[in-house]
């Protein structure tokens, strides 16, 4: 579980040594500030569950520093240290947004007994909140269907990195389910009581960001009229995803290397930066190493993300979890429409397999919506299914045309990504030269097409 962090601000030296042994006995994360100008300068950089403040500051007294705190971080619960000759004061801090107050001396339990109360309002509302995550997850399982060889082998893969705390990057083409697998790691890991907060990098325009995604203080620019913690302080304790990390401005990729490396986010306009304890996980249907070569995207941060690699494979080669995606996709648009829905007729089911799915599984949802608000029958036929979906069997190269021309297309690539070096191509190919040569041979290709062709780029691009 997460520690909670408590501010605790008084000039009493002893008072604070106490508050911190009691408060961390407690199972707290305690910072201790001697004055309200040193409370609030951490506030600004740092995010707290609850502050504790004494109503007699040297510099401050506890009414402005309970304001600014409340400017600061809006929902911060306050609570107020005071004296019996001070309890009129203390009335007027609860009308200007204080939680409540202690009158000093206290015991424990009555510490105790204030700070559960103080804190059980956003307890309640992270719980809330992670159930609701928890119930979406669940609900969701039934996405990771699980019936073809690959996508046992992903969810075995799955199995083994949720535990760890990898950095993880999954690869796979638009609506194959990137996000579902994230949310089944985070749900299966140690973090899966924390936060899971998800950004479409390409969703959020560039001069927004670094605030969006490190958080910034108040007064860092015009509009900024109080502090907001970025996602990553959001994510604290859970787990961070960056869906489509390829389409992140590449002057922004130096600043996420370093708070995946350093695990620390310099808000916007903050002085120092903070520690942030979270799980980076992250997604693209690009090809990342290509927009590297062309300069798109930062070599050392696409090793630094690529540490567990994950592949969702499309679903026109997961053909097998056909059936169980549509049956799920039929339930659940039935229920949403209140319809009874029996099943998928046979000829149907066939015509579903043979579609190529270009929109992967997020598309065999909607086509399976779209059928359920159309029809009047309990049964999906054949004629309901859109004209794009008719049998694309007689497309289908036959298995051994459809393997050559991979290979020539790969032998290709490999000779243009060496400019023809049969060294460099054979070692990249795990070929003997020879056994490489004989490849080129086969499909009638030669090393000096690919001088050929990079010299004739190179002549244009000057």
């Amino acid at each position: 579980m997460v520690q909670e962090r408590i501010l605790v601000v008084d000039d009493d030296e002893g008072l604070l040594r106490l508050l911190t042994m009691r408060l961390s006995a407690m199972g707290f994360d305690v910072t201790t500030c001697m004055t309200g100008e040193e409370a609030l300068a951490v506030a600004k950089r740092e995010v707290f569950d609850l502050a504790l403040t004494d109503l007699r500051l040297p510099d401050l007294d506890g009414l402005s520093v309970l304001e600014e705190l409340r400017l600061i971080h809006p929902d911060l619960p306050v609570l107020l240290l005071t004296a019996h000759g001070s309890i009129p004061n203390a009335v007027e801090a609860m009308q200007k947004g204080a939680f409540g107050y202690l009158t000093k001396p206290f015991d424990d339990k009555e510490l105790k007994t204030t700070l559960e109360k103080a804190l059980a309002q956003q307890r309640m509302s992270r719980e809330i909140q992670r159930l609701k995550l928890l119930v979406k997850e669940l609900y969701g399982l039934e996405n990771v269907a699980a019936r073809s060889p690959k996508m046992q082998a992903l969810l075995e893969q799955v199995a083994r990195v949720a535990e760890s705390d990898a950095t993880i990057c999954i690869s796979g083409e638009t609506g194959t389910g990137k996000e579902v697998i994230a949310r089944v790691i985070h749900c299966n890991s140690k973090r899966a009581r924390g936060p899971f907060i998800a950004i479409n990098c390409g969703a959020i325009p560039e001069s927004l960001f670094e605030s969006e995604l490190f958080g910034h203080v108040k007064g860092a620019f015009t509009s900024a009229q109080s502090s907001k913690r970025g996602l990553f302080q959001m994510a604290e304790g859970g787990t961070l995803f960056l869906d489509e990390i390829g389409e992140m401005p590449l002057n922004l990729q130096v600043k996420l290397l370093r708070a995946i490396q350093e695990r620390e986010v310099m808000a916007v306009g903050a002085e120092r930066p903070t520690k942030v304890n979270v799980r980076i996980i992250t997604s693209t249907n690009k090809d990342l190493s290509a927009a590297v070569r062309a300069g798109a995207f930062r070599e050392d941060l696409y090793y630094r993300i690529q540490v567990f690699p994950i592949t969702v494979p499309p679903l026109r080669e997961r053909r097998d979890d056909i059936p169980l995606l549509a049956q799920h996709f039929l339930q659940q648009s039935a229920r949403r429409m209140h319809k009874e829905m029996r099943g998928i007729l046979p000829a149907a089911m066939q015509k579903l397999m043979l579609y190529s799915w270009p929109g992967n599984v997020r598309e065999l949802e909607n086509v399976i919506e779209k059928v359920v608000v159309l029809t009047n029958q309990d049964m999906i036929t054949p004629d309901l299914l859109p004209t794009s979906t008719e049998s694309t069997e007689g497309q289908v190269k036959p298995l051994t045309e459809a393997k050559e021309e991979f290979e020539r297309n790969y032998l290709k690539e490999v000779l243009q990504l060496t400019g023809g070096n049969i060294s460099r191509a054979a070692q990249i190919a795990a070929r003997y030269r020879a056994d490489f040569y004989k490849l080129l041979k086969k499909h009638g290709l030669h090393p000096g097409d690919a001088k050929e062709e990079k010299d004739t780029d190179s002549a244009e691009s000057a």
